[in-house]
């Protein structure tokens, strides 16, 4: 995440800023010109979990087996730290601690923690899914001081790339003296019981804005004025290297109601922001930080 805490930042214009206060937070980096030290931070990986000690607190590199193959991937609270990926194997070869999800470690242990876990996750996929070329069948070898490789045999450059992804509060005025209302839908696919903004990737050749009006236009079915950016939040639960882009909008026809596409959403709703439904977006998401900054703007 990109925020300093799981609550609404005081301005939105801010969201999606880093804490670094004094060298503190989440630096990403791939500086891997000195060996790790027994202190540094550990975030060993295996397929799509984190190990942490087994009081959930961050593991150091000289708690791991020697020899692990570590990769760095930046520093917290400047601190370098690691990322390996290690099989989760039985008895006295299985490193102690816990193994957890990043949505456990999102929702419980402190930001720029959760940052970096993100990143070890998406480092360690991405290296184990970009092994050979492309072109050439060649394998790739790591360029030095890039999170990147590059083929020996027909020179080509493999960057780790991101897939931007953008959601959007939409909202309309309410009835005469009553609150703004704010669209929420439910997906049929993932945690179903949430009501959630409409979300979607973005295309090749696409603005940011340009995917806001496309995808509410193929979701819900309509046309949006004033999208305003928000924030972002990188985001380990869509794939390695995803980076969710938060919108606010407004609805340009404001008696339109939604029309849901029936193929990703299941349901669409105008709510008041006085009487939103319990079934939110867990608070260390970008869709929380977008709802909450949306009713907290509405009540001014």
């Amino acid at each position: 995440m990109t925020t300093p805490s799981p609550e609404l930042p005081a301005d939105p214009a801010t969201a999606g800023e880093p804490a670094m206060r004094n060298g503190e937070g989440f630096l990403p980096g791939a500086d891997g010109s000195a060996a790790p030290a027994p202190d540094d931070l550990a975030l060993p990986v295996s397929g799509r979990r984190v190990l942490t000690r087994a009081d959930g607190q961050p593991a150091r590199v000289g708690e791991l087996p020697a020899g692990t193959d570590w990769v760095p991937i930046g520093t917290l609270d400047g601190v370098p730290a690691w990322a390996a990926e290690v099989a989760e194997a039985a008895g006295s070869d299985q490193p102690t601690g816990r193994w957890r999800s990043w949505r456990s470690l999102a929702a419980e242990l402190p930001e720029p923690y959760a940052t970096a876990a993100g990143r070890a996750l998406a480092v360690v996929t991405w290296r184990r899914t970009h092994r050979w070329c492309g072109a050439c069948r060649a394998e790739l070898a790591d360029v030095p001081g890039e999170t990147s490789r590059r083929c020996p045999g027909c020179d080509l450059y493999v960057p780790m790339r991101l897939s931007a992804a953008v959601l959007t509060a939409i909202t309309r005025p309410g009835p005469a003296g009553g609150p703004d209302e704010l669209l929420l839908v439910r997906h049929a696919y993932g945690p179903t019981e949430l009501w959630a903004l409409v979300a979607g990737f973005v295309e090749a050749g696409e603005t940011l804005e340009a995917a806001v009006r496309r995808e509410v236009g193929e979701e819900v079915g309509l046309a949006v004025d004033r999208v305003a950016y928000f924030g972002s939040q990188p985001w380990a639960m869509s794939g390695p290297g995803t980076l969710l882009t938060g919108f606010t909008a407004t609805a340009a026809d404001p008696t339109a109601e939604p029309v849901v596409d029936a193929r990703e959403l299941v349901e669409a709703r105008w709510f008041p922001l006085d009487a939103l439904p319990a079934e939110l977006p867990p608070a260390y998401s970008i869709s929380r930080w977008l709802i909450d900054a949306t009713v907290t703007a509405g009540g001014r």
